[in-house]
């Protein structure tokens, strides 16, 4: 399979899971608004997601799929499904004893992600994120188990079943809210711990096929059950290698949860609402993120770490170079349209039921926010692994620790002045810094050498998206995308028009240009 015809597939299946992702968040944004209950819900559902990127996609992923492809590459599929044996041992014990200690702690969890819960107008907004981190933080065990299945199946490039089985999550959250919120509230129950059930059933869901799809690979784990088990698998020399890389990438992945745990923090204390304005903007800066940086991110992975294994230093930078010039064309207009075209994004997807035309606008503030660092946030996707697959998570973490203080010390500097749209911002700044710094760090140490074309390729590309700057900006001022919510069908329309017309021109624009979209085909 062809790195473009995976990272294709991949981004296909990923673009189902946003979308209905996105279906997720208009539902849960016309029946529930942005209030201080829907605080405490994306409190709560952050929370176990916290500890889901430190455990699993975070720190074990980087630390478990390089060892994987290289005990793959070098010992053959034996010694590699010994290996899943004794990590998957290790990590369910590990998983049982930290969602525990999550259940029992979730009072202090809620009170150090969002104190300010306590002083909004809903009284029991605290006391519900409370209780809704209970029903959910067993969500970590699964997604922990979900990530060792799909680190495998990446592995052997099986890269379907991972990228398609987030949807499961979506749907049953989705049924939540539509059937499970009403229900609840005959029951005289809060109808919002509605969508708590559905983020349990969704792990459950997707732990359930990817076992599936491993067992067909026949590379289904077998858990020990025994203290004998648990010591041998603690003491593999693999084992032992994941967790010695595990330690710094926990680090690292720490520095950027820690980033979200304290803006969710200072927006718990911005007006009520700030939580929700957030996270409905995150919604949409996730497609562009995940249909390209994780996707290439997710192809690269194994494959880099393969070429580091077999001492190819051609194929190595080749595959850096492939990536890179793939999330300067394809990210660069989506950064263009979340600072130019954001209220008609918002209103267009949003604006329906308790969704304000104030919820509109906060929100189409934030979504600006992450405009301007939206490459930063893809790029870091490719260039990170450049690293990971070196067994270098050192390098990252350091530079990952230094952009958290500058990402604070803007906060410091912006949030006075544009509340919770600094937090986004800050964020999308320092990832710009971010990636800039990895991308040195690659040059110096010769890993990766620039292919021929870059300057004339940039040119086109930035040609490309001024034009399309200067669309989407008529587009946006052209009509009252608010006042439309009385017509949706005309305004969805629309917008839909106006998107593929935007992409229209941009393509057109760099085709004309001179630019070839062959050569990201032939790789």
């Amino acid at each position: 399979m062809s790195l473009f015809k995976a990272a294709s597939t991949v981004s296909l299946l990923t673009l189902a899971s946003r979308v209905t992702g996105l279906a997720r968040e208009l539902l849960i944004a016309a029946t529930f608004g942005a209030s201080a209950l829907t605080d405490a819900f994306n409190v709560a559902f952050r929370i176990p997601n916290l500890f889901r990127r430190l455990f699993a996609e975070g720190a074990f992923s980087q630390a478990f799929v390089p060892v994987l492809a290289t005990v793959k590459e070098q010992q053959g599929e034996e010694a590699t499904h010994r290996l899943v044996d004794r990590v998957a041992t290790v990590l369910a014990w590990v998983l049982l004893v930290v969602s525990v200690i999550g259940v029992l702690a979730s009072p202090l969890l809620v009170w150090l992600m969002a104190a300010g819960l306590r002083r909004m107008e809903a009284g029991d907004a605290f006391d519900a994120a409370v209780v809704m981190t209970r029903w959910m933080f067993p969500y970590i065990a699964c997604m922990s188990m979900v990530a060792l299945a799909a680190g495998v199946l990446n592995t052997w490039k099986r890269f379907a079943v991972p990228a398609a089985t987030p949807v499961l999550l979506n749907l049953a959250m989705i049924l939540a809210a539509w059937l499970g919120a009403p229900w609840f509230a005959t029951l005289g129950i809060e109808p919002i711990y509605a969508l708590a059930i559905g983020v349990m059933a969704g792990g459950v869901l997707q732990l359930a096929v990817q076992l599936l799809a491993l067992n067909r690979l026949k590379m289904m784990p077998a858990i020990g059950l025994s203290p004998g088990a648990v010591r041998a698998g603690w003491a593999d020399e693999g084992t032992q290698r994941v967790l010695k890389l595990m330690a710094p990438a926990l680090l690292g992945v720490s520095v950027a949860q820690l980033s979200l745990l304290i803006n969710t923090q200072i927006a718990s204390h911005l007006a009520p609402g700030s939580v929700s304005w957030l996270s409905y903007a995150d919604r949409l800066m996730e497609f562009p993120v995940a249909l390209l940086g994780v996707a290439l991110g997710v192809v690269l992975m194994p494959q880099l770490a393969a070429a580091k294994a077999n001492g190819d230093a051609a194929l190595y930078s080749a595959m850096l170079d492939w990536g890179l010039r793939l999330v300067v064309l394809l990210a660069l207009p989506c950064a263009v349209a979340l600072l130019t075209f954001s209220v008609p994004l918002i209103s267009g997807l949003y604006h329906y039921g308790a969704f304000t035309a104030r919820d509109v606008q906060m929100t189409s503030y934030a979504l600006m926010g992450w405009g301007v660092g939206l490459l930063g946030v893809v790029a870091v996707k490719v260039l990170a692994p450049g690293y990971y697959a070196s067994q270098d998570i050192r390098t990252p973490v350091r530079i990952a620790i230094v952009v958290l203080v500058f990402t604070q010390l803007l906060n410091l500097l912006l949030v006075p002045v544009l509340q919770h749209a600094a937090l986004a911002l800050s964020i999308g700044i320092g990832a710009m810094v971010n990636a800039l710094w990895l991308l040195v760090g690659l040059l110096r140490r010769g890993s990766y050498r620039p292919q021929a074309g870059w300057g004339v390729f940039l040119l086109q590309v930035t040609a490309a998206a001024a034009l399309l700057a200067v669309f989407l900006m008529w587009a946006a001022s052209a009509w009252d995308w608010p006042r439309l919510q009385a017509q949706p069908w005309k305004r969805i329309g629309l917008l839909a028009a106006l998107v593929s017309a935007a992409a229209a021109i941009y393509l057109g624009a760099s085709w004309a240009a001179g630019l070839r979209f062959r050569q990201f085909l032939r790789r």
